[in-house]
């Protein structure tokens, strides 16, 4: 069986990326900018603070996170089921 992605919030996201060196740098409206800073490149990153992400949404999010990130399984397993 394929693994389903959880239900997460933008703080629990949020949380996981601070762990990875990623500052929160402002915040506007319903919406965080964080951003990582290693050598020369400046990695930015613009996560919902809904209680609860849309499917769809929470792809995409994964697959900005692995931009800057390696996959992990603790990226996986922060983001899909067993």
């Amino acid at each position: 069986m394929p693994n389903k992605l959880r239900v997460l919030s933008g703080r629990e996201i949020i949380k996981f990326l601070e762990k990875n060196s990623f500052v929160s740098c402002s915040v506007c409206g319903s919406h965080a900018k964080l951003k990582r800073i290693i050598g020369e490149q400046v990695q930015t990153l613009v996560i919902p603070l809904h209680d609860d992400i849309a499917k769809g949404t929470l792809r995409d999010i994964y697959d900005q996170i692995l931009k800057y990130l390696p996959e992990s399984s603790e990226i996986r397993d922060l983001f899909f089921t067993e």
